[in-house]
């Protein structure tokens, strides 16, 4: 339980710092220094990971850190992408996705950091869902949702650039509002789970508590570090990560490629086929 706590303690200064990075470290917590099984430990991050930001959400909103309009919007139109990127996930074998994934990390870390040495000029500086027309915050709802699904982790580092990137939102701004949209699919995946994974509580709450805790802290450290090196410290972590997932795929990168090959060449037989009948 000490492990636990010291461990839990990280993944709240994280999300409460970044915005993000919550499940990223949470599921490899559970599973690998807790021993948990890999569904109760996905169930379990996603109560964890919900109510951490949830709290941490509330810290950035009495601070006026949060875009409500637009955090609404876009977390509605996340969890209806992430509900597609689930079910597409069924026909693209693990090891790609999770490969996927570490690109679309190095991506939007490379975009941070390009961005990084430009002075901050925000198209929307406030709680204004006027300032970005609402069908352009509900597509980059909808395709941050569906990557999210299709991967299966990665929120808060794909919903705090495209809300600073492309919504336009100041970087502070961005990562209170990615905690709400967080908070929000959490809440959605976590009720999924429990129809078919039994979450043990004590072990949740005092994972939940102590990343509560640190969470406190993060959100203090996050308004008193400039947005420039809050931005760069946000990209080499991203990169760290993704460095890592390439690190523990690396031996089941080329069986899952021929895996993907066989799938695609019988769905062309299979279409040839049908085609033929017609």
């Amino acid at each position: 339980m000490l492990l636990a706590v010291l461990l839990s303690l990280l993944i709240g200064i994280t999300l409460g710092l970044l915005g993000g990075g919550g499940s990223i470290l949470t599921v490899p917590i559970l599973v690998y220094a807790l021993h948990v099984a890999p569904k109760e430990a996905i169930a379990t991050s996603l109560l964890v990971v919900g109510v951490t930001s949830f709290v941490a959400m509330i810290q950035h909103a009495r601070r006026g850190s949060v875009s409500w309009r637009v955090g609404l919007v876009f977390g509605v139109a996340g969890m209806a992408g992430a509900y597609l990127g689930g079910w597409m996930a069924r026909f693209i074998p693990s090891p790609l996705l999770l490969m996927l994934f570490a690109l679309i990390m190095f991506a939007t870390a490379w975009a941070m950091l390009r961005n990084g040495h430009k002075a901050e000029r925000p198209r929307n500086p406030g709680d204004c869902l006027d300032c970005i027309p609402l069908g352009e915050v509900v597509l980059h709802g909808l395709v941050v949702g569906a990557v999210t699904g299709l991967v299966g982790a990665g929120g808060g580092f794909l919903v705090v650039p495209a809300l600073t990137l492309l919504g336009g939102l100041p970087m502070h701004l961005a990562i209170g509002t990615s905690l709400l949209v967080i908070a929000m699919k959490s809440a959605a995946g976590f009720v999924g789970y429990l129809t078919h994974v039994s979450v043990d509580y004590r072990l949740a709450s005092v994972v939940a508590g102590s990343a509560v805790a640190g969470s406190f802290l993060g959100s203090w450290l996050a308004h008193r570090i400039h947005a420039r090196h809050l931005r760069k410290g946000f990209a080499w972590f991203v990169i760290l990560m993704a460095c890592y997932i390439l690190y523990r795929e690396r031996h089941t990168i080329g069986p899952a490629l021929v895996d993907l090959w066989n799938h695609l060449e019988a769905a062309w037989m299979e279409l040839r086929q049908w085609m033929a009948v017609r």
